[in-house]
């Protein structure tokens, strides 16, 4: 199994690929999510291994909506939205992406972790900017403190938009797009820019943002649910503060 990991981060963590797992093509085989229309034996398979490689430690994740909702969790379980926040050393948070981005906030001085599955629709909306409001109005933590990780996603050049999600970032001044000399009246968005520079108006420093960079679409080290048009498994991003 290959867990990627960012050297910013000092707490367990990582983003998984889609090599080590059981599961048969299209969703060879490493594929983590129980939504797709693989054997849910091997998916369970999959986790199992992924969640032995933390330990089996307790697990917080979410039923996965495309907003900005951000919980904050102290418990196992599961919560509809698209972010999870913790101070609670052992607590192994996780979501689970295809193209969309996943994103790892970790405060060391606070002790702080936190989880966010950030889409188009996501990244819009401010997912980035509500967690570190969260973590500043419930932990008191500083922007310059807090670490910022960003997984694989889909990148610029392969992810195609149209005119009215273009607008949506117009107005929220983040539409890093250019036309699609392909396809006239069709855009290419660049997501990851838009969330380094959301982190960057938050106030955290450059040398604590950390992205990946590597394109689900064009890697076949990963699930890209746009280039399998749907037939594809899902990978995770989890996180986790160690127990003293």
């Amino acid at each position: 199994m290959v867990m990627l990991q960012s050297p910013l981060l000092e707490v367990p963590h990582g983003f998984t690929t889609r090599a080590g797992g059981v599961s048969p093509a299209p969703f060879d085989s490493l594929n983590l999510g129980l939504s797709t229309s693989d054997d849910p034996a091997h998916v369970q398979e999959n986790r199992r291994r992924v969640l032995a490689s933390f330990g089996n430690p307790p697990l917080a994740g979410l039923s996965q909506v495309h907003g900005n909702l951000v919980h904050l969790v102290e418990t196992a379980g599961e919560w509809e939205g698209d972010g999870l926040l913790t101070s609670t050393p052992g607590l192994l948070l996780r979501v689970s992406v295809a193209d969309c981005y996943p994103i790892l906030l970790h405060d060391p001085q606070k002790g702080v972790a936190g989880a966010l599955h950030a889409g188009w629709r996501g990244v819009v909306s401010g997912i980035l900017s509500r967690a570190i409001e969260l973590m500043k109005s419930h932990w008191g933590s500083r922007p310059e403190d807090i670490r910022v990780a960003v997984g694989p996603g889909i990148s610029g050049p392969h992810f195609q938009v149209g005119p009215e999600v273009l607008a949506q970032f117009e107005r929220a001044e983040l539409a890093f797009a250019a036309p699609d000399p392909r396809y006239p009246g069709k855009y290419l968005l660049d997501l990851e820019r838009a969330i380094r520079t959301q982190a960057q108006r938050e106030g955290i420093r450059l040398e604590h943002y950390w992205a990946l960079g590597r394109c689900t679409y064009a890697d076949p080290a990963f699930f890209s649910h746009r280039r399998d048009k749907g037939q594809t498994g899902r990978m995770w991003a989890l996180i986790m503060l160690p127990k003293p």
